[in-house]
């Protein structure tokens, strides 16, 4: 799967201009315009990288930064920022931060810090937690909780609901979600697909997770919450 970074700048076509070449890059990039949408967002845990601005309406990059770490959230952060000053890098550092850039940058030097980031953090990324709302998927020991009680998944379950829940806010196709899962099993097709998502949303809506994943009729499926529509307005299954 390709790597999601969240992008997080006030200015529209910083947004627009990031969101193209990282795509361009080959990586799955989603935007963000203010300090609490970022955070909404952030602290499902779904983002490889973060391209995080300090200066934002609501909530700044420091405090959405101190916040993410606050909780154990330790995705990669990258400060983005117009301030070049020592005490300015040296605070975001302290924060927790993992890069800091300085407005205007080099679009090539960004890409390759966004790489090593990526190439650092790639070994850890099995271990982190997704949290969908009240729910939690532990990637390390591959156990599921809604409010703390623990959801019994078989282990291919387990396996539509971490690529779904990794993209969460966007629609997945059962071609992707049979390439992730299924791997190069001749045996399996797009039914197989259809029946485990079914064999998932029951066991998730037995726990009381209900509406966490549903089907986007004619493009794939989708793992979301309120929260995390009121941030990405994804296409809205019916």
């Amino acid at each position: 799967m390709k790597p999601r970074v969240l992008v997080v700048d006030d200015e529209l076509g910083v947004r627009r201009a990031l969101q193209r070449g990282l795509t361009a890059e080959g990586m799955d990039v989603v935007v963000a315009a203010d300090g609490p949408s970022a955070l909404r967002i952030a602290l499902t845990g779904t983002f490889d990288v973060i391209l995080l601005d300090i200066m934002l309406p609501g909530l700044s990059g420091y405090r959405v930064l101190e916040r993410l770490r606050a909780e154990g959230v330790g995705t990669p952060v990258l400060l983005v920022s117009a301030k070049d000053g020592e005490v300015d890098q040296a605070d975001g550092l302290d924060l927790g931060a993992d890069g800091y850039l300085v407005k205007p940058f080099s679009f090539v030097v960004l890409v390759a810090q966004v790489r090593a980031v990526l190439r650092r953090t790639a070994e850890d990324a099995s271990g982190r937690k997704v949290r969908l709302g009240d729910l939690e998927i532990d990637r390390g020991s591959r156990e599921v909780r809604f409010r703390g009680e623990p959801v019994a998944l078989s282990p291919r379950e387990f396996a539509v609901l971490d690529v779904l829940a990794g993209r969460a806010g966007a629609v997945v196709t059962k071609d992707d979600l049979l390439r992730a899962v299924w791997g190069d099993e001749q045996a399996a097709t797009r039914n197989a697909v259809e029946v485990y998502v079914g064999y998932l949303r029951r066991k998730l809506d037995a726990a009381g997770a209900e509406g966490i994943v549903r089907t986007v009729r004619g493009h794939g499926y989708l793992a979301s919450t309120s929260e995390i529509d009121d941030v990405l307005d994804p296409v809205r299954p019916r």
